[in-house]
């Protein structure tokens, strides 16, 4: 692909047009230093920029546009196409999503990967400034799921997203030394997750010879909060598990959320 190139020209009147292949713009204006403000002002509009020499600022710019932190947090799992991407993000436009992609490649935060097969459909991966992004999207998604309650009618949970939650809530201090494995159940959606002396682990599918086949249901966020004891999730009816009881508590006590005061909403 061609870069664009801008062509800037003065007519007799004194106007001046800046050009490239996708745009046009006439000024009244041939004075240097106005040129170069209004030069500056395009390219901060192109760029979305936000003015700010401050470094949240240059991150906002980077991954801070609609959808961007979600890429990021599904690349975190895995390398993905524009379609498996497009699968655990249904509701964004192919276009905007193949736009964020450009966007963050030209930031340096994803790459294609160079290893892909002859004919293969292309693949995203984070760059290594772009795996650095873990423990930022990790923190914002225990500080967002204090407001976490049913689900709206257009929320969708994907085995990323719930891969994520994982590794975001694991408590890897409250987990040296201790070896288990679980097979967990979200609906349709099956994860298994491997602790290993304070590591974790978290797969796709079945795993033959957990040592638990865990089924939260919906008391899940409260028991990873400590608002549903595991004695009274089990006796709920809705929270599921096949294997030792007690391995519910020590689930528990591995993955939690902190118990932030959840904003007040406002009413309309």
């Amino acid at each position: 692909m061609t870069e664009s190139r801008w062509k800037l020209v003065m007519d007799r009147q004194g106007r001046t047009t800046i050009a490239a292949d996708k745009f046009e713009l006439t000024t009244t204006t041939s004075e240097p230093l106005q040129m170069e403000a209004i030069v500056s002002e395009l390219m901060a509009m192109t760029r979305r920029t936000y003015g700010q020499y401050c470094g949240l600022s240059r991150a906002m710019e980077m991954v801070g546009e609609r959808w961007g932190m979600l890429i990021v947090r599904d690349l975190l799992v895995s390398p993905k196409s524009v379609a498996e991407l497009h699968q655990g993000l249904p509701l964004i436009p192919t276009e905007l999503l193949a736009s964020r992609l450009k966007e963050m490649e030209r930031s340096g935060v994803v790459r294609i990967q160079d290893n892909a097969e002859e004919g293969a459909e292309a693949r995203y991966e984070l760059t290594e400034y772009g795996q650095a992004l873990e423990e930022v999207v990790l923190a914002f998604g225990r500080w967002g799921a204090a407001t976490l309650h049913q689900p709206r009618p257009e929320d969708v949970v994907t085995p990323d997203s719930l891969t994520m939650a994982l590794r975001a809530t694991f408590q890897s201090e409250a987990a040296k030394g201790l070896r288990v494995s679980y097979e967990l159940h979200f609906g349709d959606i099956v994860l298994n997750a491997k602790i290993d002396d304070g590591r974790l682990t978290v797969g796709r599918g079945p795993l033959p010879g957990a040592d638990a086949v865990l089924e939260p249901g919906p008391l899940l966020k409260g028991l990873m909060t400590g608002e549903v004891t595991p004695a009274e999730a089990l006796a709920s009816g809705t929270t599921k598990l096949t294997g030792d009881p007690e391995l519910l508590s020590v689930f528990a006590m591995l993955f939690r959320l902190p118990q932030l005061p959840a904003p007040a909403p406002v009413p309309a």
